[in-house]
């Protein structure tokens, strides 16, 4: 089965669409939500969604008054955005490396899924780009990367996912080595993960500038830890501690997810 198969086939299995609704879900989508709020421009800003999968973050972006132009390759994707019927969000399947959307047409543009699943360099840094030229100067890009040592200490260590799956135990070294993940069963998640200085060098390598980079979940956890964490009391624990390590250079790779803030050039200045 080639690559894109694998991906296909984890997609066809209709886990994405609640995913982010889960224990650990739900962390990764707050933390997530607050790191992109930090830099987006106001409502009703007009917002690309690249690999924007069932639409979780499209609808959160038009809750909050923005326009969205949603993009995924996994056509199951985009039919269920378009169920959603919200006509701040246009849905329409797209590759994040060859975007339909004009230059400059967009105030924003996130990619918090499609850099997990091209292994190659060349992939990655060309749908930066292609983000990069599709925001207005001065806009800002969101990437989202699976951190290379997610799957030894997210998945091993605190899921104990090797107790289903003792393959994974086979694998964490070669993905450490070279940032493959292969599905670990039939319809298993594929993915490439990433250092977080290989993660800055692709922005800086697409023509954008680094404003930030930070882990986003902080140290891996459990999710059965997780949801027992769920007072308010002992989330905000949770939140406080993912803030205050997020941009630790020593503890980047520890969190699970990491996010990449890259800046477009402003118009006149050599980078544009």
């Amino acid at each position: 089965m080639s690559y894109a198969d694998e991906v296909q086939a984890y997609y066809d299995r209709g886990e994405e669409r609640d995913r982010l609704l889960g224990a650990k879900g739900a962390l990764e989508l707050e933390r997530t939500q607050e790191i992109v709020l930090r830099r987006l421009p106001p409502a009703p800003a007009l917002v690309a969604d690249i690999g924007g999968g069932p639409g979780r973050y499209a609808e959160w972006l038009a809750d909050l008054g923005y326009r969205v132009q949603h993009r995924d390759l996994m056509p199951a994707h985009v039919a269920h955005v378009v169920s959603l019927g919200r006509p701040e969000i246009s849905a329409v399947v797209g590759d994040a490396r060859a975007l339909d959307l004009a230059d400059d047409s967009v105030d924003a543009a996130l990619l918090l899924g499609p850099l997990y699943h091209l292994r190659d360099r060349d992939d990655r840094v060309q749908a930066l780009r292609e983000a990069a030229r599709i925001v207005r100067p001065g806009g800002h890009v969101f990437a989202a990367v699976i951190s290379r040592w997610a799957p030894r200490l997210d998945g091993v260590v605190a899921d104990k996912l090797y107790q289903p799956l003792p393959i994974l135990l086979d694998l964490v070294e070669d993905v450490e080595r070279d940032g493959d993940l292969p599905p670990a069963h039939p319809g298993g998640f594929a993915a490439y993960t990433h250092r977080p200085a290989d993660l800055q060098a692709e922005v800086v390598d697409a023509g954008l500038q680094v404003d930030d980079l930070v882990g986003v979940e902080g140290l891996p956890l459990g999710g059965a830890e997780i949801a027992a964490r769920r007072t308010e009391r002992d989330w905000q624990v949770l939140l406080d501690a993912a803030r205050a390590i997020e941009a630790v250079p020593e503890l980047l790779g520890v969190s699970p997810h990491l996010i990449c803030t890259g800046r477009v050039a402003p118009t006149g200045s050599s980078g544009r």
